[in-house]
């Protein structure tokens, strides 16, 4: 696939996201306009909970959800909290939720909380609303860590599994994402990949896509089945479009 065919895949496929620290209203404007660019739309905005009911309203009518993100960035432990996080967002509009597993529990092995979450916030997504559960594979490091996590939110329920906040010094990676991909494929269910953090060039992209084309089958990826959770490389993937050079801009993560 040529430069611009592997951009417009990835622009489709993209969740824009402003999940800095001093967003704002003017921000999420910005961002929405451009989620509706004609050479997309992209397949979502990414935003905090707060700023939901504002994306709502500006993309009333068009096909672009809205994700939202809950237990976020720490991966806490407290499932009544995170499901009357959920219960507000989903109240405010959002179609999807960005619910960050408690991955330390994982780690002290005790997965059961980890489970119990997810399993409650997947009783609320319902009528066509996603849950994609955020691994959180830096922190985890351990293939095996990573592996077993997939297994268990796929398990609970996940609608897809994502690498990460891109709120820790290590994001996504090919690595992790080939392990989630092996743990989706070997699952038989329709669960999708979001690898999320550190993506700023066409290239970066192209990795995550040329691997779920190898282990999925070609044409598996779309916006049904995957996601790629980035601000940073909208505007390469733009300039690869209409055949620019670009650089790679500052991550809003």
């Amino acid at each position: 696939m040529s430069d611009v065919g592997t951009a417009e895949r990835a622009l489709r496929c993209l969740d824009l996201t402003d999940l800095t620290d001093n967003c704002t209203d003017q921000a999420i404007d910005a961002l929405c306009a451009k989620a509706l660019d004609p050479r997309g739309p992209v397949a979502a905005v990414c935003v905090w909970p707060q700023f939901v009911v504002r994306a709502r309203e500006t993309l009333r009518g068009s096909s672009v959800r809205i994700a939202t993100v809950v237990n976020f960035p720490g991966g806490g432990e407290d499932v009544g909290r995170v499901t009357d996080d959920v219960q507000e967002a989903l109240a405010d509009g959002a179609n999807e939720i960005d619910l960050v597993l408690p991955y330390d529990a994982l780690r002290r092995g005790n997965p059961a909380i980890a489970a119990e979450m997810i399993e409650a916030v997947r009783e609320m997504t319902d009528q066509g609303r996603l849950l994609k559960v955020i691994l959180e594979t830096g922190e985890l490091k351990e293939p095996a860590l990573i592996e077993k996590e997939s297994r268990l939110a796929v398990d609970a329920g996940a609608d897809f599994i994502k690498t990460s906040t891109g709120k820790t010094p290590v994001s996504a990676t090919p690595e992790a994402a080939e392990i989630m991909l092996n743990v989706i494929k070997a699952s038989g269910r329709p669960v999708g990949l979001k690898p999320s953090g550190g993506i700023r060039t066409l290239a970066d992209a192209k990795i995550y896509l040329d691997l779920a084309d190898r282990i999925m089958g070609p044409g598996w990826a779309t916006p049904q089945t995957f996601r790629i959770g980035a601000s940073s490389v909208y505007d390469a993937l733009i300039a690869a479009i209409e055949g620019r050079a670009s650089t790679a801009a500052v991550g809003t993560y």
